[in-house]
């Protein structure tokens, strides 16, 4: 697959270009490797924890009124997991030790993302995935706020009572 090659050229240029950097994966929203450099970890596993930290940032995002997602950034007690957006089907999650400059790690990340998603979408087309509605927010209205709820919590369904049986 011609497209696995290209993202991981991409990644290995990220390496050269963020000092600190101990590694980094390109996977698709759905969990699933597109490409990989990541010595000390399991790819499908790190590729599977994205995807379920992806969902839970778009509903943190929406929830809270922020827009689009557009990274997520996780500090350890051993350097940095960075997660950015790489167009409507990919993302990029790079991998940094603690003592890496976070500017630059954003910088190269987010145009990493931004070549990622130019090399997804020129071998498989846009669209598609399972958040690409999310992301194509900019062509849809935003809703109008329920100015009953308050900002970050989510509509709850209250229960209906159960019905009397007959008979009993």
């Amino acid at each position: 697959m011609a497209v696995e090659t290209d993202v991981l050229d991409e990644l290995r240029r990220l390496r050269t270009r963020v000092p600190r950097l101990a590694g980094s994966l390109a996977a698709t929203v759905d969990g699933l490797v597109l490409a990989h450099d990541v010595p000390d970890a399991e790819p499908e596993g790190l590729a599977a924890l994205t995807a379920a930290a992806l969902g839970v940032a778009y509903r943190m995002a929406d929830a809270a009124a922020r827009g689009e997602f557009r990274e997520l950034l996780v500090r350890g007690s051993q350097g940095y997991i960075a997660t950015y957006a790489a167009g409507t089907t990919a993302v990029l999650t790079l991998l940094a030790d603690d003592r890496v400059n976070v500017g630059r790690l954003h910088l190269e990340g987010r145009r990493g993302g931004a070549r990622i998603a130019e090399l997804v979408d020129t071998h498989s087309g846009p669209g598609g995935g399972r958040h690409a509605d999310r992301l194509a927010a900019r062509e849809t209205p935003v809703p109008a706020q329920d100015p009953s709820r308050p900002i970050g919590t989510l509509p709850v369904r209250t229960p209906q009572r159960p019905r009397p049986q007959p008979g009993g």
